[in-house]
């Protein structure tokens, strides 16, 4: 998937500016004249990250931001301040955006940080793959498989989840070794690996 810089200014010069800056660095981007347009594009497909002033005209970029944390939007959040903007632009850090700039600013720092930016969205996505790759798979397992799946997960052998399950020792590895073709695994340990790299709580 295609990462976007999306650049939300008011000011027809500075998303120029910004576009061309970003485009002469191989980094595709997107522009947008108001947070209200950005805000009727977006889409939680996107990938990519945000590049936001925070004073623009009817919607703030602070307000849009906010919006988009109620929309769930995971995008990085880079926002573009005024000197006078830097203690609102702090207060939008403890609420998760990825940085703040401050205008002017230095080209190379901006582009560094939103490469840094556009890493995080990568790694954000790859995990979120990942968990949902392990939760189709847990979807598969049958209830008796998640029974000793839960079993084998907090140490038990096989003779002691027979006893809890009442049933026999063979039969457990039967499904022992079902569930591990079912989670692409070889061993125990690899099997709580994934498990505990899963972003959230697995579902089944």
């Amino acid at each position: 998937m295609t990462q976007y810089v999306h650049i939300v200014d008011d000011d027809e010069a500075i998303r120029d500016s910004l576009s061309w800056l970003l485009q002469s660095r191989n980094i595709s981007c997107r522009t947008y004249a108001s947070a209200e347009s950005f805000l009727e594009a977006w889409d939680a497909s996107f990938a990519g990250c945000l590049l936001l002033d925070i004073r623009m005209g009817e919607m703030s970029g602070n307000e849009l931001f906010d919006r988009l944390v109620e929309r769930g939007c995971k995008l990085p959040v880079i926002f573009l301040t005024g000197h006078g903007d830097v203690p609102l632009a702090v207060s939008t850090l403890k609420n998760g955006a990825f940085d703040f700039v401050e205008k002017p600013c230095n080209d190379n720092q901006l582009v560094d940080r939103v490469v840094e930016a556009l890493k995080l969205d990568e790694v954000r996505r790859q995990a979120a793959a990942s968990a949902d790759s392990v939760n189709k798979r847990l979807g598969t397992l049958t209830p008796r498989e998640r029974q000793v799946m839960d079993r084998i997960l907090a140490g038990k052998l096989n003779k002691v989840i027979a006893d809890d399950l009442k049933v026999c020792m063979r039969t457990v590895e039967v499904h022992r070794a079902s569930l591990f073709d079912k989670m692409g695994v070889k061993t125990a340990v690899e099997l709580a690996k994934i498990i505990a790299e899963t972003p959230g709580k697995p579902t089944a």
